[in-house]
């Protein structure tokens, strides 16, 4: 298991929150006790469990014990409604749910329609049919599990543009494909040699690729603190006590901790951060070169998707020679510009951003043929949606967005999604949804509505009540606007980017 990669280890701390901690020995034990567990039960032919629940020690624990059971988790966003978890339980035939009480009515309620009966929460009071943490691991053995068996990927889901969420495997990029469980650690342990030494820390939600890396970091033998939400000053403190290394962010992360007072930023001691990945939205660039003077050239963007894994990145240096640049493509992919006509641009001509997967596999979407087919122009040669160009050194530059999906603070919001929930209310005749600016989150959602009354239209905190009791939170508008009309043309088609034009201040009306 893990702890036997350097018995020197054992009493070390390797995974903390902030009510709990276990040292290598201790993990080592609750993970034998959760692959035995996993490996008592039928999971069927897909062999997949969900994880809904916040942030936590546990949380993470559950995706390390999966992995090491040969187990596919599924990382479930903890803001959805039981409708939307009851969708991706159908989905993934997930057998087992592992919850929190913040998530466990809704956990329960979901797994009932489809005969799920292995709910498992922690922390929480107890519930009719859920089964708590600690008696679900103390029933199992703590003796060593098998490590025969193959690693199977996350199944992560995104929203889908048509209102249905759409899976994907983790990639080969970030989940190396590997004969067994043993196998799959000694390359995770390669990859950890070549990283800086020391504790990580995971700042945004774990059911995120990019968190998700530093658990699967754990597994490799890198030790890791967990934060249950993101508070900016206790990050600077976490960092600074526990000479945290690492740690993946996004831009709406960078944004709160410069809000800091000057004074508040400089109590706290960061110089042992050797390694900043952000990724997951665009930086604006003050805010990128605000946090360089701040930390130091540690930080490295990565670009890229969750179907894709990493395709484009650059280190700090790079990218104050190459300022707005996401960098160059990463191997194995390698970027193309194709213009309207399919054709392949050459250098500073702006086009469709696509990479070649010189793999060959390209992107590939969970029971959904349809839509892998169109995220490609030809075989292994695929689009993440975006627009840009490459420079004369072959540096990728992002100009637009050629869908209307939206990037708040990091996340995917699809407006189609939102649309479709609104066009139920009775007070709506019509409705867009775009992306309009925000300070902290780069972009948010708003609501363009035409009322089917002109005279008595809906309140927006009606709309917005509405849109909550079908969609998470988070997921909603944060404003509604009501117009006489969306500009369809005889085709019934709405130029999203015409919509969005007066709200931005330059010709770029997507964040960053």
């Amino acid at each position: 298991m893990i702890t036997a990669i350097d018995p020197v280890l054992r009493d070390q701390v390797a995974l903390s929150d902030e009510r709990t901690r276990f040292t290598w020995a201790e993990l080592d034990e609750t993970l034998s006790r959760l692959v035995n567990a996993l490996l008592r039960f039928d999971l069927g032919a897909s062999r997949r469990v969900a994880v809904f629940a916040p942030n936590s020690a546990e949380t993470a624990i559950a995706y390390v014990g999966a992995l090491l059971a040969g187990v596919s988790s599924v990382p479930v966003n903890f803001h959805l409604t039981e409708d939307e978890l009851a969708y991706i339980l159908g989905d993934s035939e997930a057998r087992v749910v592992f919850v929190s009480e913040a998530t466990a009515d809704a956990g329960l309620a979901a797994a009932a329609r489809f005969g799920v009966t292995q709910i498992v929460g922690w922390r929480c009071a107890p519930r009719a049919g859920l089964i708590a943490w600690s008696d679900w691991l103390a029933g199992a053995s703590a003796a060593a599990p098998p490590t025969s068996m193959r690693p199977l990927p996350h199944l992560h889901y995104t929203s889908g543009t048509t209102g249905k969420p759409k899976a994907t495997d983790t990639p080969p990029t970030y989940f190396p494909p590997a004969a067994s469980i043993d196998a799959y650690l000694a390359i995770q342990r390669e990859r950890i040699a070549l990283l800086p030494k020391g504790p990580g820390i995971a700042v945004g939600p774990l059911y995120h690729t990019g968190p998700l890396t530093m658990v699967r970091a754990l597994a490799g033998g890198a030790p890791l603190v967990v934060m249950q939400s993101f508070d900016p000053e206790a990050a600077l403190r976490i960092i600074a006590d526990k000479k945290i290394v690492a740690s993946v962010m996004v831009p709406t992360h960078f944004q709160r901790l410069l809000a800091l007072p000057e004074a508040v930023r400089a109590r706290y001691d960061v110089s042992s951060m050797k390694r900043l990945a952000h990724t997951g939205a665009a930086c604006p660039p003050d805010v990128k070169r605000r946090m360089i003077e701040w930390f130091g050239p540690v930080l490295v963007e990565a670009y890229g998707g969750t179907e894709a894994g990493t395709t484009a990145a650059i280190t700090s240096e790079e990218w104050l020679r190459k300022p707005g640049s996401v960098g160059k493509a990463a191997a194995p992919f390698e970027a193309v510009i194709v213009g309207e006509k399919g054709e392949f641009l050459g250098p500073n001509e702006v086009g469709v951003l696509y990479f070649r997967d010189t793999t060959g596999r390209g992107i590939i979407y969970h029971n959904d043929a349809e839509k892998t087919a169109a995220a490609h122009v030809s075989p292994g040669v695929f689009t993440l949606g975006e627009m840009g160009y490459l420079d004369d050194e072959g540096y990728i530059f992002i100009t637009d967005r050629i869908s209307d999906m939206v990037v708040s603070g990091g996340v995917n919001l699809y407006p189609a999604e939102v649309e479709h929930v609104l066009l139920l209310h009775d007070g709506v005749l019509d409705v867009a949804v775009i992306g309009a600016p925000n300070q902290e989150m780069g972009e948010e959602l708003k609501a363009l509505i035409v009322p089917n009354d002109a005279q008595a239209p809906p309140s927006a905190g009606e709309l917005n009540l509405f849109c909550r009791s079908k969609l998470a939170g988070y997921k909603c508008p944060r404003s509604y606007e009501f117009v006489a009309d969306l500009g369809r043309n005889a085709m019934g088609k709405i130029n999203k980017r015409e919509l969005r034009r007066p709200y931005w201040p330059s010709e770029r009306t997507i964040g960053g």
